[in-house]
């Protein structure tokens, strides 16, 4: 029997979490995502639909945050973020590519208003899960939706994306969420070479980590994540502190536009949706442009 994967058996967690989120009247909710129920497994499905009793959605978020502080806005705060800037960019680029798609739905909802190209990049085992959950949701993967299984630490990017009708000379827009924590920091710097390919005025937004959790100088009051993504495994790989992003993007062709963390949370979707959940700066999202 083959050995599971353990970063391939996060894919389900977060838009378990998305999904709950919907049932938030529109005025408080985090993340708009109408498709995230269909896409997780029918136990899952289960569990989410349980929630729309208001107490339990309460409990279950307070719960988590008494756990790992910041545990519901990490998720769905950094979504709504990188759907805010896909949607401002979306008039200016060719094609989209979600490197580590995982169970997220963002090109399924794009595809139903938009023709542009999306290519959904994961590991084998998880494009499998996902063109099986897309078929059960919604009958079949769209024309403009193209699912691409790649494994990060050994395989060719461009190349590979390339194969399945990629091109290069497209101004893309690139989503890496939730991602780079994962891999090891040769992986993520033969990542990112590969995307110094990408057309001026390409876009990208991703995750990471801060370095210092992942060295243990600061657990961020996260010290069950620690436990479970470095001490009982090496899960969670690489981090970088928010002040080097800038300079290691740049040695890559790219521009630190923007910074997201727990602040800019705050200010711009906790406190605007009246919700009084903490924000936490152990991961930060940043959005950048190929110059």
């Amino acid at each position: 029997m083959a050995r599971r994967d353990p970063a391939a058996e996060t894919a389900f967690g977060p838009m378990v979490q998305v999904a709950i989120e919907q049932y938030e009247p529109p005025e408080r909710r985090l993340v708009f995502d109408d498709l995230a129920g269909s896409f997780v497994p029918s136990g899952q499905r289960l569990l989410v639909r349980a929630m729309r009793w208001r107490p339990l959605r309460r409990l279950t978020v307070w719960a988590g945050e008494r756990t790992v502080a910041g545990a519901w806005s990490i998720i769905t705060c950094r979504k709504r973020y990188i759907d805010d800037r896909l949607a401002e960019a979306l008039a200016s680029i060719e094609s989209v590519v979600i490197l580590g798609a995982g169970m997220d739905t963002k090109a399924y909802g794009l595809a139903r208003r938009s023709d542009i190209p999306i290519f959904e990049v994961d590991l084998p085992v998880n494009i499998a899960r996902k063109k099986a959950a897309v078929e059960h949701a919604i009958g079949s993967v769209p024309p403009s939706v193209h699912l691409v299984p790649l494994d990060f630490e050994r395989d060719d990017l461009i190349g590979t994306l390339t194969g399945h009708g990629y091109r290069a000379e497209h101004c893309t827009f690139f989503i890496w969420e939730g991602v780079t924590q994962y891999l090891t920091e040769d992986a993520v710097r033969a990542t990112l070479t590969a995307m110094q390919t990408a057309a001026s005025g390409s876009r990208l937004a991703f995750t990471y980590v801060r370095r210092d959790f992942i060295d243990g100088a600061n657990l961020y009051d996260a010290g069950p994540l620690y436990k479970r993504f470095r001490q009982r495994q090496q899960v969670w790989k690489f981090g970088l502190d928010s002040a080097d992003v800038a300079s290691f993007l740049a040695e890559y062709g790219w521009r630190l536009v923007e910074q997201a963390g727990a602040d800019f949370y705050q200010r711009h979707y906790l406190g605007p949706a009246g919700r009084t959940l903490s924000a936490s700066n152990l991961e930060w999202t940043a959005y950048a442009e190929k110059m």
